[in-house]
């Protein structure tokens, strides 16, 4: 079936329900929920219209629309943590009202790990998806007392990283480079800094923390695996904030008040680490021209014109720096800027234009300016992307729009001086252009069974440049050359159009029960090109091409949800199945580092992940948090690997990848002593990782040359991963008593408390020192341990 047609169908059913009751006059209640302490809008508010058992959710802008009949109504606003509140209101015509819900006093004095509505889980279409409130992340015991959202969010069902000191996550199997990261809906492609330690968003900053593992909505798309949607603090609107903390890493600042009482408002939230600093007091082996730190500023405004009309700025930079003299180092770092408009057409229809810039890229250069070797690489994105909710009536509700990326690649620049004359070696630059349009409805079909389906439609052209082409060769070895030729600088070299469907559903067996289940196609146009055993700053991004497909999946999930004890537990199970198609790996040997021909050297194939995530987390109380456990396998065939003794054709066979990990068991616990003192402890269970081990070897001259036969790859798996991490948090230490206003803690933790030697690798090596060279040649098998001991720490927080 053609695309059009697909779109005109999906267009004439979302029509075909919007179409009201004969009859009947319609009006529409809307507006905005907000904070009233801080102006900070409520994402996901319920509101409810008494006696009739509908309502609505408000949006990430806080923004609700609810079409009702001509009639008297009671409504309900609701939030946990807040006080809820019920209005009378008469609907003769349209009606726009805010309203701003102030904190519980009860729920200020307790943990509280959810921000939705009470039966949320059960009776929300998203499955497979997880978020977490930034009052929950900064409660957790954290790497040397700094909170974390990227060690956080690796606490849930289906996300882990491959060892300690390894950027990013990785999400029900796939790599890191299959997950989008957004912040304020900018790319982020680096996430961490300190080579993993610590992620580039300063938690004084962020509101909200969204992860889509599965059941993606078609606003999304442009990675397989998943969507981290994380959003900015637009700054407080009725008075004046400063907080920051004091801790063993770095230290953290944030100014945020309103420029305008209500009106406009802005946050400004920098951090910056001092491990030189204080090494310099200790030691002489820093000396002036060293330097070891990182440092990211992140900046937030917002403006609103009427009450139509609300624009946002905001940005992010951020870098690290490991310097070891004047001309030597290594640096990389992230910047983004957003801009967006929100605009309401009517009382139905809200819309967002948002345009964004994003910037990462890194160097290394080591030398003086006679003798100097500097290599560096960048990807850059501009993006213009339109969204709109179309709130037809109760039980439909319409988002549509499109968006358009340009990147620019730098794939390699490499500069190399010897005795003051310059050799340039960088390659070509790159360029590509995505775009995509999407529609979906979400409709309340009956009272239990609620469906959310959607089209996105995207196109990815690969822009002019030299076109490389390669000939055919057996499985597994480097193609030849054939041909390279300049094409016109903006000429599509290769396009591609891609379908993505999307389908859930969610089904109310009980008010406290549900059976949820989701389909959806994701397609990814750039990858991230790595062979090391865990992603690194010096990772390459490249673009599709005529020798390199776009990536594809398929996913299916089916759920169970359960509420207990009148909402307090939350319980469920979910099944996933992927289906990954022209996933990208290397050959043996393959060369990553500024080659110019790296395509030749690319193989593609095919991947599974399926498993089981069970999870079971109480929400209030004085002892609350979660605990999950997840089942998978994650595998991929590819010609030229693992082909065993089939040595004429090559065909792959299925082996496990790198972030194959069977068993995956987290467990985040807060319990709350009295109002100034709560504990916190995490612990992390999961299975050795597959490496791959020498299957042979040989001795040549007295030194040993291992190899691995055609069956080996990822043939070994190191020992298993497991780590206990506690918290306690001290409130109210100086700030907040009798006389003093606003509020501080002390923060302790003790982060790998029983001193785990965990294995992020292992390495083999030859003995030294045989007796005679008659002796056998010895090698022993070594483990790399990034954290190997107990790390304490301690920081102070604060807010007035």
């Amino acid at each position: 079936m053609k695309i059009n047609r697909l779109l005109s169908i999906i267009g004439m059913v979302c029509l075909l329900h919007t179409i009201p009751l004969k009859g009947q006059d319609q009006f529409t209640l809307s507006g905005y929920l907000k904070d009233a302490t801080n102006g900070e809008a409520l994402i996901g508010a319920t509101i409810k219209v008494k006696d009739l058992n509908t309502g609505n959710v408000s949006n990430v802008y806080g923004f609700y629309s609810i079409t009702l009949p001509k009639g008297n109504y009671e409504i309900d606003y609701r939030y946990v943590g807040y006080q809820p509140t019920t209005r009378q209101v008469t609907l003769t015509e349209n009606v726009r009202f805010n309203v701003e819900l102030k904190t519980s006093e009860q729920q200020l004095q307790e943990v509280v790990i959810s921000g939705k509505a009470a039966n949320d889980h059960v009776s929300n279409i998203e499955m497979s998806t997880e978020e977490l409130e930034i009052k929950s992340i900064q409660k957790m015991p954290a790497f040397a007392g700094e909170v974390d959202v990227i060690r956080s969010i690796q606490l849930l069902p289906g996300v882990s990283t491959v060892g300690e000191g390894a950027a990013g996550f990785n999400v029900r199997g796939g790599s890191v480079g299959q997950n989008l990261v957004l912040l304020d809906e900018a790319p982020v492609y680096q996430s961490s800094h300190l080579m993993g330690f610590f992620s580039v968003f300063n938690p004084d900053a962020v509101k909200d923390v969204k992860l889509y593992k599965g059941g993606i909505p078609a606003k999304y798309g442009g990675r397989l695996s998943s969507i981290l949607d994380i959003r900015m603090k637009e700054g407080n609107s009725k008075e004046y904030d400063i907080s920051g903390g004091i801790g063993t890493v770095f230290s953290r600042f944030a100014v945020e008040g309103p420029i305008k009482k209500d009106k406009a408002s802005f946050i400004v939230a920098g951090r910056r680490s001092y491990a030189d600093v204080i090494a310099k007091l200790f030691t002489d082996a820093l000396d002036d021209n060293t330097s070891l730190y990182f440092y990211d500023l992140t900046a937030k405004t917002n403006f609103n014109i009427n009450e139509n009309n609300r624009i946002y700025l905001s940005g992010y930079w951020g870098r690290d720096v490991l310097g070891f003299a004047e001309n030597q180092g290594f640096d990389w770092g992230n910047r983004t800027a957003s801009f967006r408009w929100n605009h309401l057409f009517s009382e139905k229809l809200f819309s967002n234009l948002t345009m964004f810039y994003s910037n990462y890229d890194y160097g290394f250069k080591f030398g003086d300016k006679d003798d100097l070797f500097q290599v560096g690489s960048e990807v850059s994105t501009v993006n213009i992307k339109p969204e709109f909710n179309w709130f037809v009536n109760t039980n439909n509700e319409i988002t549509f729009g499109g968006e358009a990326i340009l990147y620019l690649f730098k794939p390699g620049t490499l500069i190399d001086v010897s005795a003051g004359d310059e050799t340039n070696s960088s390659l070509e630059k790159r360029r590509a252009l995505e775009s995509g349009i999407y529609v979906s409805n979400d409709q309340k079909v009956t009272e239990r069974l609620r469906l959310q389906y959607g089209l996105r439609l995207s196109y990815f052209g690969y822009l002019g440049g030299t076109v490389y082409q390669y000939g055919d060769t057996i499985p597994g070895a480097t193609k030849p050359i054939l041909n390279e030729y300049k094409y016109r600088k903006w000429g599509a070299i290769a396009d591609f159009w891609n379908p993505a469907p999307r389908l859930s559903f969610v089904y109310q067996l009980t008010p406290a029960a549900s059976i949820k289940g989701s389909y959806n196609r994701m397609n990814q146009y750039i990858h991230l090109i790595s062979n090391t055993t865990a992603t690194t700053p010096i990772d390459v991004w490249q673009p599709s091409t005529n020798n390199v497909a776009p990536q594809s999946a398929d996913q299916v999930a089916l759920g169970y949800f359960q509420n207990l004890a009148n909402n307090q537990y939350e319980l469920s199970a979910e099944a996933y199945h992927k289906w990954m198609y022209n996933q990208v790996d290397y050959i043996d040997g393959a060369d990553v580092f500024v080659n110019k021909y790296l395509e030749s050297q690319l193989l593609s194939g095919r991947g599974r992940a399926y498993g089981l995530e069970l999870y079971a987390k109480r929400n209030t109380g004085k002892l609350n948090g979660w605990i999950s456990y997840t089942l998978g396998w994650t595998e991929m065939k590819v010609d030229g690997i693992n082909y065993g003794s089939d040595l004429e054709t090559r065909k792959g066979r299925w082996y496990p990848t790198r972030y194959d990990q069977r068993h995956n068991v987290k467990l985040t616990a807060f319990y709350e002593l009295n109002e100034r003192i709560t504990f916190s402890a995490n612990f992390a269970y999961i299975s050795g990782t597959p490496t791959t081990f020498p299957t042979d070897r040989i001795t040549v001259g007295g030194y040993v040359i291992p190899y691995v036969n055609n069956n080996g790859r990822n043939n070994y798996r190191i020992p298993d991963y497991h780590r206990l991490d506690l918290g306690m948090t001290i409130n109210n230490v100086w700030r907040g008593k009798k006389g003093r206003s606003g509020e501080d803690n002390i923060a302790i933790s003790v982060y790998n408390a029983y001193a785990r030697q965990n294995p992020f690798s292992i390495y083999f090596s030859q003995e030294k020192g045989r007796p005679s060279p008659a002796t056998p040649v010895t090698t022993n098998a070594n483990q790399v341990s990034i954290i190997g001991t107990v790390v304490p720490a301690i920081s102070y927080n604060f807010k007035f």
